[in-house]
């Protein structure tokens, strides 16, 4: 297991616990780094945790424009902490293609979601990369300006 994945791991674990208390402050979430994480996967965990925590007013108006036929507020806590963390890695970290971070969301889905998590969860992140244009090319990758992108 790569630490990447170890990362979005322990980030997912990191916002379902958020998502539960409500409002955190960052001494929280280094808390919960300091006490969790290993030492070389925990920058990339604490970015993506506070990244999609930071901006999840902005992601959660993605994911509701690309569900189709579903309400943002029927999302399990699982999968819209997967979606978040996957949307935040498509809007703002360029050197990890749409293709790996919609990979890595559907093995964390299947893994802490339900037996319909991964094929959900890829269908939602497959329209949300449409919306945003998002084509990866070797190193090219280029973003619409969609909701501030």
């Amino acid at each position: 297991m790569g630490l990447r994945h170890m990362g979005r791991e322990l980030a997912l674990k990191a916002l379902y616990q958020i998502d539960i208390r409500g409002e955190v402050s960052n001494e929280d979430l280094a808390l919960f780094f300091e006490s969790f994480a290993r030492e070389r996967t925990d920058t990339f965990a604490l970015r993506l945790a506070e990244g999609a925590w930071r901006e999840r007013v902005l992601i959660d108006g993605v994911l509701a424009d690309a569900l189709e036929h579903w309400s943002i507020t029927r999302l399990s806590r699982v999968d819209h902490n997967i979606l978040r963390i996957a949307v935040y890695e498509l809007l703002r970290i360029q050197d990890i293609p749409a293709r790996v971070t919609i990979d890595e969301a559907i093995e964390l889905a299947k893994t802490y979601g339900d037996q319909n998590s991964g094929r959900f969860v890829n269908g939602v992140l497959d329209q949300v990369a449409d919306r945003l244009k998002l084509k990866d090319k070797g190193e090219e990758r280029t973003h619409a300006k969609a909701h501030g992108a």
